[in-house]
């Protein structure tokens, strides 16, 4: 019997247990700062069950006046000040309830609050102290982890955030301190050169953009013999081939760009991403049977159009105001250039110096079947919204990228000598 009670007394303490560390493991809340030229945005987000303890109460949106009362509640726990004594604007604006997943914790529904401060003195928008014991109050064992999300002015992205400090509970004074955000003195060339380093990224990681141009880029030094691909057209065919081509492409993309991040002209982002898997399909067509031969100019103008639309997303969500976004079409743009440029000049060359060989057609024919597949792989999961293991293969396999381009490298060179090698022999 005695046995019997304290075997139910591990089991009643293993599950407490459990059940602590559970409540524990939900993650601390987070407040995400966007820096705008006149305002600071924080993006505050919590674990709803973590709010509705502190709130004392279910926490449902289901009604203005629920909402207003949680507005209230954040407002009653903020509180900033600067040494140049501005009033500040202190509101918040949408309050919305969703699911997030984070490794070990698991998925869970959080609070997002969107809090705005607005400073009557601009001067003071990039150093001040924030009092904020949301949630603090009433549990705390929580704390809030600030961040820097976005500062166009200090060159920082959601890409590469920022994080700034911890507000706490203090256990040996018993009060919660202030902090004190010093932004520090922003300048237009910082963001700027953030853009540059954003768009180069962007192309760096956009598999679908760098395939659909160096597909297209296959055939370009060949010429067309009988509705077929013929042979080598010469270094300077090529060569000028190559360069309308990429020309048209940025032309094309450079439009869109620049009308999508003005907000002249939107698309569904799950359309864009469809038609450019759609582009890479097309173009890998026409690298084994010539489509449009002598049109690719127009095709490879077309089709960028497309793209931009896709670079013009990333600038749009940055939400930035005239001034800035200008100047970040400008710099976004020139960052995808240079990252186009540095991809075509490590390629270009190894395909020009295989296209002199006979053995062209079956690299180039195998280089477009696999091509195709992505783009079916792409689109199939751009529509289902399901990945497919090829979508996944091909996202692990960008990691190699440079040693697919090195043993193209070493299989043009191998194959120029033994042909140099043969021509000598006769």
């Amino acid at each position: 019997m005695c046995k019997n009670k304290i075997i139910g007394l591990f089991v009643l303490l293993f599950f407490l247990g459990k059940g602590s560390a559970m409540a524990h493991a939900l993650p601390d809340s987070k407040a995400q700062l966007i820096v705008e030229k006149e305002q600071i945005l924080i993006k505050f987000s919590t674990p709803l069950e973590i709010v509705e303890k502190a709130y004392k109460k279910p926490v449902l949106l289901q009604s203005s006046m629920e909402l207003d009362n949680l507005k209230h509640y954040y407002l009653k726990h903020i509180l900033v000040t600067d040494s140049l004594r501005s009033s500040w604007n202190v509101s918040v604006g949408s309050i919305l309830i969703n699911e997030n997943e984070v490794p070990v914790v698991g998925k869970y529904k959080q609070v997002i609050a969107s809090i705005y401060l607005n400073p009557s003195n601009s001067n003071s928008l990039r150093n001040f102290d924030l009092s904020c014991d949301i949630i603090i109050h009433q549990i705390p064992t929580q704390s809030i982890l600030f961040s820097v999300d976005q500062d166009w002015q200090k060159g920082i992205v959601p890409e590469n955030s920022k994080q700034i400090g911890v507000i706490a509970f203090d256990s040996q004074t018993g009060t919660i301190r202030p902090l004190k955000i010093q932004l520090g003195h922003g300048t237009w060339f910082a963001g700027f050169k953030s853009m540059v380093k954003l768009g180069m990224q962007h192309i760096k990681e956009g598999t679908d953009h760098l395939l659909f141009l160096l597909v297209l880029l296959l055939p370009a030094t060949l010429v067309v013999n009988r509705k077929k691909w013929g042979g080598f057209g010469g270094v300077k065919y090529s060569i000028v081939g190559l360069l309308k081509i990429v020309t048209a492409f940025t032309i094309g993309h450079s439009i869109t760009l620049l009308i999508g991040a003005l907000g002249w002209l939107h698309l569904p982002s799950e359309l864009v991403e469809v038609l450019i898997a759609f582009s890479i399909l097309i173009s890998a067509i026409h690298a084994i049977y010539p489509l449009f031969p002598g049109k690719e100019v127009y095709v490879a103008a077309g089709f960028g159009l497309i793209h931009g639309l896709a670079f013009a997303s990333i600038l749009v969500n940055l939400n930035l105001d005239t001034s800035e976004m200008v100047l970040s079409i400008l710099s976004f743009n020139i960052g995808i250039e240079l990252m186009q440029l540095f991809v075509i000049g490590i390629t270009v060359p190894w395909i020009i110096l295989l296209s002199k060989s006979s053995t062209y057609n079956y690299v180039r024919n195998l280089l477009a079947v696999l091509a195709g597949i992505a783009a079916l792989a792409w689109i199939s999961e751009r529509i289902t919204g399901h990945s497919n293991w090829i979508a996944v293969f091909i996202l692990i396999s960008t990691q190699y990228a440079p040693y697919i381009i090195g043993m193209l490298a070493i299989t043009a060179l191998i194959i120029n000598v033994g042909q140099r090698i043969k021509l000598k022999k006769r």
